[in-house]
């Protein structure tokens, strides 16, 4: 069961995938936790990776450190949704 933060947190990332890539909202509510994202989303490149960093830092107001980011964050939603979350909710 998911906390109301953990659920908010979860929301704010599918609602910025579907802002920044142009990813149709009724896709993105098909997102779980294992949905495959960098590599298998066209529309998530490194250029989007790094808007997209900047962009959750902004609407979750957290502060994400370079040496934080790798490639496994991306391998799916679950996570960056638990990364975020780790980020937002400590």
């Amino acid at each position: 069961m998911m906390s109301d933060g953990a659920a908010e947190v979860e929301a704010t990332v599918r609602s910025t995938l579907v802002d920044l890539l142009g990813i149709a909202p009724e896709r993105a509510a098909t997102f779980n936790e294992n949905t495959p994202l960098f590599g298998a989303l066209p529309e998530l490149d490194s250029m989007a990776v790094a808007t997209l960093l900047t962009e959750l830092e902004d609407r979750l107001g957290i502060t994400i450190d370079d040496d934080e980011v790798d490639v496994e964050m991306f391998e799916t939603f679950g996570a960056l949704v638990r990364f975020a979350s780790g980020k937002a909710l400590n």
